[in-house]
């Protein structure tokens, strides 16, 4: 029986990175995508003074394990990465902002160098720049930074929770602040996919800390009996089928060719060399998810400009597949559309000469991710209807649970994350932007909450495109959006400026 369609975000939900390589876990739940030729955005910024040239500075923070208990554990302490850039800022005694941004499930370092949008606007604030890193990613790792004991049992494993991140980030920005006598100055959250979610519950949870959020691709409400499950992919199709109906009924059809092909004779042999893949290891299940993987990130990326946040790919990546897949040259056979479509994500730069369906480790340190996806970040997106261009699947928690049990020995607890923060009808100051091509858009918030909960949406705008550094060729729409979180961030530092001289 084949693994259901898009069990890659069964672990992955927002760790969208893919590349040359693409691993198969030993679980049998689940695959993981990884990467050992990613490379972070090439950007340029106004030089300093000093002629240096760094976007950041790396500090460390003695960060304490566990904020909620007062267990003799809950006292040890860690080294907390953030990263810092005081090229513009104006400085204590002007009361400066302070732009934090809440970092993802990853590398610090990475997200970084892709959030362009606050090196930008920086100058025009005379803003501090803080990018803190996620307790269990990257170097900012418990257990005395040794993963092989972070990462060996549930024990351990359980202070990686979202409440306890947000925790880390309250307790480092107050402290930095004060190191700063910049104990008044505003401070302004910003994040991305789940760095989204966490700005938006940071500012819900330490209104105190942050005068608002902007929260970019944050699928808040993509829980259970919130979010269809089918939405995810309902808009992947709708992403393609937008671009070209043969496009749609070309991907849509492949799958039982695919599998079909793969039952005959000689049949996984004729798979391997129409796809390219490298002689080690060759599955169907694995080839069709690698396949899945292409579509579903390149509509999550399908960005204005040319880009190189998960691999390399041309403006436009999802026009740029179904103009290889309608391409007249590549006759009736589906294999090698589907390879040219492929090629688009995989290997836009082409340099790859086979393709990789076996294991490989991950440089950008994401592997925690599955954890959360077992405990609190249980998020719905594997629905596949009749009209999908994925086969048809439903949505089976009593299989993710079981999973679970078995990788980790816990039980996911679906309705935490809904019960810890509410759902998104209270609070101020926060910006959800949103663009309609990204298939998390179905679970995040597209409409006005409030005069102060904000819904900025873009129909031809992707997985938070608005934070990438800004280039010549951005279109007018983007420009506009970007504007408009400009403007809105700026009436919150002017009221937070009036009120503070008020009660001074």
């Amino acid at each position: 029986m084949r693994i259901e369609a898009n069990l890659i975000l069964f672990f992955w939900a927002f760790s969208i990175f893919s590349c040359l390589c693409f691993s198969v876990s030993s679980v049998n739940f689940g695959y993981r995508f990884h990467s050992s030729a990613i490379k972070a955005e090439q950007v340029k910024l106004p030089r300093k003074s000093s002629g240096t040239n760094k976007l950041y500075k790396t500090k460390y923070f003695t960060q304490i394990l566990d904020h909620f208990n007062f267990n003799p554990k809950s006292y040890q302490k860690f080294q907390h990465r953030y990263l810092i850039n005081d090229t513009y800022w104006g400085g204590p005694k002007k009361n400066s902002p302070i732009f934090v941004y809440t970092g993802n499930e990853g590398d610090i370092e990475w997200f970084a160098q892709n959030t362009g949008f606050m090196f930008d606007i920086a100058p025009h604030f005379q803003a501090l720049l803080v990018f803190i890193e996620h307790r269990f990613y990257g170097k900012s790792i418990p257990f005395g930074g040794d993963k092989d004991v972070a990462y060996s049992n549930a024990s351990t494993l359980g202070y990686l929770t979202s409440t306890q991140a947000l925790a880390d980030y309250a307790t480092l920005i107050i402290d930095l602040k004060k190191n700063l006598t910049a104990v008044d100055a505003p401070v302004v959250v910003v994040g991305g996919s789940y760095g989204g979610m966490l700005a938006s519950w940071f500012r819900l949870k330490y209104p105190h800390v942050a005068i608002g959020a902007l929260a970019s691709s944050a699928p808040i409400l993509n829980f259970e009996n919130i979010t269809s499950p089918y939405s995810f992919n309902n808009i992947i199709t709708q992403d393609f089928r937008s671009e070209s109906e043969n496009c749609y009924k070309v991907i849509k059809g492949s799958w039982k060719k695919i599998e079909d092909t793969g039952k005959q004779s000689g049949g996984l042999e004729l798979l391997r060399k129409s796809f390219r893949i490298c002689k080690n290891f060759i599955d169907v299940d694995v080839l069709e998810s690698w396949l899945e993987t292409a579509f579903a990130y390149t509509a999550m990326t399908d960005y204005p400009t040319p880009s190189n946040f998960l691999n390399p790919m041309p403006a436009y990546p999802v026009k740029q597949m179904c103009k290889a897949i309608d391409d007249p040259k590549s006759g009736n056979d589906t294999f090698a559309k589907l390879y040219g479509a492929a090629s688009v994500y995989y290997n836009y730069s082409g340099t790859a000469t086979c393709f990789n369906l076996a294991y490989s480790p991950d440089p950008h340190g994401l592997d925690m991710w599955s954890w959360q996806a077992c405990t609190e970040m249980i998020m719905p997106t594997s629905g596949s209807n009749k009209e999908s261009i994925f086969p048809e699947n439903q949505w089976n928690y009593s299989r993710r649970a079981a999973g679970c049990k078995a990788f980790y020995g816990v039980h996911p607890r679906p309705n935490w994350i809904t019960t810890e923060f509410g759902g998104h009808r209270y609070g101020s100051n926060m910006i959800f932007f949103n663009g309609l091509r990204d298939p998390w858009s179905g679970g995040g918030v597209l409409k006005n909450i409030s005069k102060t909960i904000v819904a900025i949406v873009a129909e031809q705008g992707a997985h938070h495109v608005d934070l990438r550094f800004a280039t010549k060729d951005d279109p007018k729409w983007l420009r506009d959006v970007r504007q408009m979180e400009i403007n809105i961030i700026s009436d919150w530092i002017s009221q937070y400026y009036h009120d503070l001289a008020h009660q001074s």
